[in-house]
């Protein structure tokens, strides 16, 4: 594994945890009249604690583009699934809360888990496979479970929407990733010219700001608790079905590898799980509840 690419990884992720964390402060404060409408996007850019993680956020992503120009998506996606991590520090000193039990288990299981499917797996780049075809059908499968996530939380508003809205989201951004590295394998190949003229970077662009409106409407619905571990799980997830799906990233198969894989990949989600539902993270009792109040009365809150 480069160091490079595993600094860039890491530094990705804390910029992303510290933004989430900003970002879902002020969500939480918005609105709800504003959920999944590009209002709510309109009415948090005045927002400079959510400009400030907005800020971070990029930075992150910008990170995570150069790491995976330099690394397989199959190795990039679960170093950023440490973003929980970050966005654990910057709460716990806040919150003031102390590790516990619950924060050592998750933070044990999130490191453990990486470390394990990085060793066993062995990541190794390749050519795409399976022609468009392949590479559409999953793209188009992923996509299209995001929109069923999003019409069902649409439609369940409070009670489950933060985590099917971070789910759909993570989906997107496991989609973005991979077109984030055919984009820098055009721009290698055939510069700006040859980068311009491809569908990739305009898809890269329009599943950033549809997977911010669903991330930010999460983050406005319920507490960080709720959405942050299901957006960090399903990305990495997404990401690593697409390396392997259409990209031509190789794990080694054999049974041992596999079922160490298969260790490391369900370390991630219940590390990444434990550490999200942490007493430290953020409750967001300022949005959630307290907005459908502000709802039901008719009152808007700018």
């Amino acid at each position: 594994m480069s160091v490079l690419v595993l600094l860039l990884a890491v530094g990705a992720a804390c910029c992303l945890g510290f933004g989430f964390v900003l970002q879902q402060q002020a969500a939480a404060h918005a609105p709800l009249g504003d959920f999944l409408s590009p209002r709510l996007l309109l009415d948090l850019i005045r927002v400079p604690r959510w400009l400030g993680g907005i800020g971070l956020m990029v930075c992150g992503m910008a990170l995570g583009a150069v790491a995976l120009s330099q690394g397989e998506i199959t190795l990039v996606e679960p170093l950023l699934a440490t973003n929980l991590l970050f966005a654990l520090a910057l709460s716990r000193r806040q919150t003031r809360q102390p590790l516990g039990r619950q924060g050592w288990a998750g933070l044990v299981l999130l490191a453990g888990g990486v470390t394990a499917f990085i060793v066993a797996g062995r990541p190794e780049g390749g050519a795409a496979v399976g022609g468009p075809f392949r590479q559409w059908l999953i793209i188009g499968v992923m996509l299209g479970l995001a929109l069923l996530l999003t019409a069902y939380a649409k439609r369940s508003r409070l009670s489950a929407a933060p985590v099917l809205l971070a789910v759909a989201a993570g989906l997107l951004y496991g989609v973005q990733d991979a077109l984030t590295r055919v984009s820098g394998q055009l721009f290698t190949e055939a510069g700006w010219g040859g980068l311009f003229t491809s569908w990739q970077p305009y898809g890269v662009v329009l599943l950033g700001v549809t997977g911010l409106l669903l991330v930010q409407s999460a983050f406005e619905a319920g507490p960080l608790r709720m959405s942050l571990p299901a957006l960090t799980a399903a990305q990495p997830l997404a990401g690593i079905v697409c390396g392997v799906g259409f990209l031509g990233d190789r794990l080694r198969m054999d049974a041992g590898a596999l079922a160490w894989e298969a260790v490391g990949l369900a370390g991630v989600v219940v590390g990444v799980v434990l550490l999200g539902m942490h007493p430290a993270m953020p409750c967001g009792s300022a949005g959630g509840s307290a907005g459908a109040v502000r709802e039901s009365a008719g009152v808007r809150v700018a």
